[in-house]
């Protein structure tokens, strides 16, 4: 949208004059996440913990994937494109991930079309059903495949035991932007094919370079703890896991999603007219 008055706007479209194809896919991409996040925001309690769970259950699936592909060849960049069959299977089951919800659910209540507590009941419920589903199905993982059990307690040992400083803080920031990146990225188009490398691509940087994520570490945490044989606790995780989610969610807001919102500043005041009128 231009600043210019309305009658500026007609007559330099008049003219045959347009704000060209970019601007034309950046305002369909903005009107389908006002959309989407409606109706994702809308939903009961008892969809936003079933969507949860189940995509707490993918990305357990998804670190499955990562530690068979690890315990085979040793390789963490392997692993990482391994464990993207879970941001897949996230994508394609349109399931729900604590992280996704940094950039569309953010717009759509700038866009005044929902409420922030909507908004904290989306993010509160999503986190705590995700770790539920995570938790039982990498329970299943640990009895299942007591072969990987090295590879899970020493992925798991790496953050459980991570220290406070400079490169974790780094860490856990850009594992919040990488996930608001990915949903930016398969939100600005329609091509199924380009989704699913989006996923791919977020898949081999989070678990490839082992970026701090906030779900993905906690799983990685809790199957370790089922197999006892984690050289820590649960007191672990308690320490690891507000942190992470707190990084995660300034990495995410701060340097994806307020860049969004600056861009789509026009189209934001428009919609909350619409609201308001």
């Amino acid at each position: 949208m231009s600043d210019e008055p309305d009658h500026a706007t007609d007559d330099r479209r008049s003219l045959g004059e347009t704000d060209g194809p970019m601007e034309d896919a950046l305002e369909e991409s903005f009107t389908r996440q006002v959309l989407e996040g409606t109706q994702r925001l809308s939903r009961p309690w008892r969809e936003v913990l079933v969507t949860g769970f189940v995509g707490g259950a993918e990305i357990a699936l998804g670190l499955l994937a990562m530690l068979v592909v690890l315990h085979e060849t040793g390789n963490q960049l392997l692993a990482g494109l391994a464990f993207s069959i879970g941001f897949i299977a996230l994508l394609l089951g349109r399931s729900e991930l604590f992280t996704e919800g940094f950039l569309v659910p953010v717009i759509t209540v700038a866009a005044k079309r929902a409420t922030v507590r909507q908004l904290a009941k989306l993010w509160a419920g999503t986190l705590v059903a995700n770790l539920v589903g995570g938790w039982l199905v990498m329970w299943l993982v640990v009895w299942g495949y007591p072969a990987l059990h090295t590879e899970l307690v020493e992925s798991a040992t790496h953050f459980a035991t991570a220290t406070i400083s400079a490169e974790t803080v780094a860490l856990t920031l850009l594992g919040g932007a990488v996930m608001t990146l990915l949903t930016r990225m398969q939100h600005g188009t329609e091509d199924m094919i380009a989704k699913i490398i989006a996923a791919v691509v977020a898949g081999f940087l989070l678990a490839g370079t082992e970026m701090f994520h906030s779900i993905l570490d906690s799983l990685l945490i809790f199957g370790a703890l089922h197999t006892g044989e984690a050289p820590f606790g649960y007191g672990a995780w308690w320490v690891f896991f507000p942190l992470v989610v707190v990084g995660n969610m300034v990495g995410g807001l701060g340097l994806v999603t307020l860049l969004r919102l600056v861009r789509s500043k026009d189209r934001l005041k428009d919609e909350r007219q619409d609201r308001e009128g």
